[in-house]
């Protein structure tokens, strides 16, 4: 190793070092926010004694009686114990519930520490053997702006890293077995996530497809128990779970996209399209169908191009940068979602070392995508919209509330629209050029510098 790969390597991890504490070391000072594990940890739990996770007196009951409960107030508590996640979840989470509460959270942390280095440094070695200077940058400031996976636990914290960890296993063709099973954890703990980057390899063919079926082998039998599971202790769990859906999503409560949302004005705010169509109308019957129209516009001909060719890797990176800004429109996610931008920076890499035009809008879109959703920049943003006192009322209200207070959905979909033309206009048109499937190899479109 290089005396400047190795100091930028020193670099990578002193600011993921510094993400690490600083998320731990907000733990307990962050009043009225809990750990997302431990409403997970508990449920599993509240499944153990064979009460219904899903319904909010039986888990409370159980989230009170535990020792690492801290909070008194019984507008947090109520929040606390709706849980929302499928019960897919709890395959993944009965290994830590079946030890006490102190060993299971410093193991979730650890699992959660080491997926994210490890997610970190693949992405950023591959982006090193085509612009070390801009890899290290954006590597760096993505990782370094990710205390609240660590403050809050969050299960994209995992989901989101084993899904980065899988992508590089199966487009490098390296442990491929690593590969499918990081990323059937990734679709069971949270599908909404990973989704669209398995559709990726379901739909690019040959190798690709077999992986992406292997995974769902996987996943499905990692699921099943959890679900039988669920369907013994509680019969009615689905209507429970959409009942819990529709509580926290109502207008002014935790999942509410619009304006009166009670994160809307935190870093922590969701950054699906619904955001910004709901401060030009804030009714679920227009922000709904408005966001999936648009999302469909770009997700339809990026499918349809997967689908008909079998790209080079250095196409598929491209396609992937495509996807990921665009799983963060569709539906809820929050800022530690769009950590999976980690995959968006080997496709920079590459265009960056192709020169030229593209290379500076491939530059000033990834940078876009990954400082709007960065923490440090989010709190920013909300300081300063606060003290502008913003209120969409109005044709120039709800203009300066979008481009001001919720700035992210722009970034995310414009990252998407750039990588989706960049993917149509370079990705081979004919089905018999073929990529790591044995059967050809596709033309990169440009060579490491």
């Amino acid at each position: 190793m290089s005396g400047a790969r190795f100091s930028s390597l020193g670099l990578l991890l002193l600011c993921g070092s510094i993400s690490v504490f600083w998320g731990i070391f907000l733990q307990p000072h962050a009043r009225g926010t809990h750990m997302d594990f431990k409403i997970v940890y508990m449920a599993t739990r509240c499944m153990f004694e064979h009460c219904d996770p899903y319904q909010a007196s039986d888990l409370e009951r159980i989230y009170l009686a535990g020792e690492q409960n801290h909070s008194k107030d019984p507008e947090v508590s109520r929040i606390e114990t709706k849980i929302i996640y499928l019960p897919t979840v709890f395959s993944i989470a009965s290994p830590f519930a079946v030890l006490p509460w102190p060993l299971a959270h410093q193991l979730w942390l650890v699992f959660t520490v080491v997926s994210f280095f490890l997610a970190a440094f693949l992405t950023w070695s591959l982006g090193m053997e085509y612009a070390p200077g801009l890899t290290t940058f954006l590597s760096c400031f993505l990782i370094v702006n990710c205390p609240i996976i660590f403050k809050t636990e969050n299960a994209a914290g995992i989901a989101v890293d084993l899904c980065v960890i899988a992508v590089w296993c199966l487009l490098q063709e390296r442990f491929a077995v690593c590969g499918v099973l990081c990323l059937a954890i990734s679709l069971v703990i949270k599908p909404h996530d990973a989704g669209l980057v398995w559709l990726f390899f379901l739909l690019a063919g040959g190798l690709y497809r077999r992986r992406a079926l292997q995974t769902l082998v996987v996943a499905v039998a990692l699921s099943l128990p959890a679900v039988i599971w669920i369907s013994h202790v509680s019969p009615h769990w689905l209507q429970e779970l959409h009942s819990n859906l529709v509580t926290l999503s109502a207008r002014g409560n935790l999942n509410d996209p619009g304006p009166a949302s009670l994160t809307a004005r935190t870093p922590n705010m969701m950054i699906s399209l619904q955001t910004i169509f709901s401060v030009i109308r804030d009714e679920p019957s227009f922000y709904n169908p408005a966001t999936y129209l648009v999302c469909a516009a770009l997700l339809v001909p990026w499918a349809l191009k997967v689908f008909r060719t079998r790209p080079s890797p250095e196409q598929a990176w491209l396609a992937i940068a495509a996807v990921v800004p665009l799983t963060m429109l569709v539906t809820y996610h929050r800022p530690y979602d769009a950590k999976l931008i980690l995959l968006a920076i080997p496709a920079c890499a590459m265009l960056w070392a192709k020169g030229g035009q593209i290379a500076q809008w491939a530059f000033a879109f990834t940078t876009a995508g990954v400082i709007s959703t960065a923490d440090f920049p989010l709190g920013i943003i909300v300081v300063l919209s606060g003290n502008l006192h913003l209120s969409p009322v109005g044709f120039a209200g709800k203009a300066l509330t979008i481009f001001l207070a919720r700035p992210v959905p722009l970034a995310l979909l414009a990252m998407a629209s750039f990588y989706l033309a960049v993917y149509l206009r370079h990705a081979p048109d004919s089905p018999a050029t073929m990529g790591p499937h044995g059967e050809g190899q596709a033309e990169g479109i440009m060579a490491p510098s």
